[in-house]
């Protein structure tokens, strides 16, 4: 792994808060497993209520797991009183996703001090590769129209 330039010594601590202030990643079972300079770890479990027709993980479920995996290791590398947001992404469906957990990694690819790209990974309970993301996100400071919620 790359070494990367740590903006705020207490990056973890601040991940920590602002997982846990995602409603949506508690509703689909959504986990932190892992924080480190530039890349997290979820496990996300199989549930029914995030299933698609066919009884297979919904694309959109998977997609917003690798959406805030690519986003949290992004946020490990800016400052402390920066926000996130993403600006763009593209997942890639491997394969159909039928059976957790799911373990989902988030990795900087290039860091930059506003746009910083990353890409995620997305393994079922098999060990198999079900999907990929390319994210792009932005480091967010001084705007008023954007309330942070990891402060503790």
């Amino acid at each position: 792994m790359t070494a990367f330039e740590i903006a705020d010594p207490d990056y973890q601590k601040r991940i920590t808060a602002s997982f846990d202030h995602q409603e949506m990643m508690k509703t689909m079972g959504v986990s932190l497993v892992d924080v480190a300079p530039g890349r997290v770890e979820f496990s996300m479990e199989f549930g029914q209520h995030l299933t698609q027709q066919n009884g297979f993980l919904h694309a959109g479920a998977l997609s917003t797991a690798l959406d805030s995996a690519c986003g949290f290791s992004s946020y490990t590398l800016m400052p402390k009183h920066a926000s996130i947001l993403t600006i763009e992404n593209k997942v890639n469906l491997l394969r159909p996703a039928r059976a957790g957990p799911f373990r989902i990694v988030g990795e900087v690819v290039k860091p930059g001090r506003t746009v910083i790209v990353s890409e995620g990974h997305a393994w079922d309970g098999e060990g198999k590769l079900v999907a990929t993301m390319t994210a792009t996100n932005m480091t967010i400071v001084d705007r008023p129209d954007v309330e942070i919620k990891h402060e503790t």
